[in-house]
């Protein structure tokens, strides 16, 4: 478990990383992302007004997390195949002097993290939040993405190494 402080706009945030198999309160999940692997490199894709991130979302109604990362990842990154729970980010506003209860994100929520291994490459579109996908190598991932912060690194080295466990 590692907990680490980050500025998202001009809140600081708690967050809490647990590596584990079982879903949290399904009412508190705020999001679903994951890291998906084609040959070794991980794939990036470019968001439309937010730079190059990893596939993820907000779940839609009547939709698991599971099938909401599924969606994310072929809605952003064109890809499916065959994917594994990590565990969750708490994401705690306790501390955060900001924080509006009246806002969308619960004080307390989680954010589920997914390993899918690539499968099928789909032809890449563009219909919807994504201009490009690229694969890279995991250790330029900071390269890429501005916000890299040592929680996503510490899930990213826990989805690169899923495999051999």
């Amino acid at each position: 478990m590692t907990t680490s402080y980050v500025r998202w706009g001009e809140a600081t945030v708690k967050l809490i990383w647990e590596a584990n198999d079982s879903l949290p309160n399904y009412q508190l999940i705020t999001s679903v992302h994951g890291f998906c692997f084609y040959e070794g490199q991980l794939l990036l894709v470019e968001l439309n007004h937010r730079g190059w991130d990893f596939p993820g979302g907000h779940i839609e109604e009547n939709e698991t997390p599971q099938d909401c990362f599924q969606r994310e990842a072929m809605e952003e990154g064109y890809v499916s195949g065959d994917y594994q729970l990590l565990g969750h980010l708490i994401v705690d506003h306790s501390e955060n002097l900001i924080w509006d209860e009246n806002g969308k994100y619960p004080k307390v929520g989680y954010q589920v993290f997914y390993r899918m291994n690539i499968e099928t490459l789909h032809p890449f579109k563009a219909e919807y939040e994504s201009s490009q996908r690229i694969f890279v190598p995991i250790n330029e991932v900071g390269l890429y993405y501005p916000k890299w912060n040592e929680i996503y690194q510490e899930i990213l080295l826990e989805a690169a190494n899923f495999r051999t466990k």
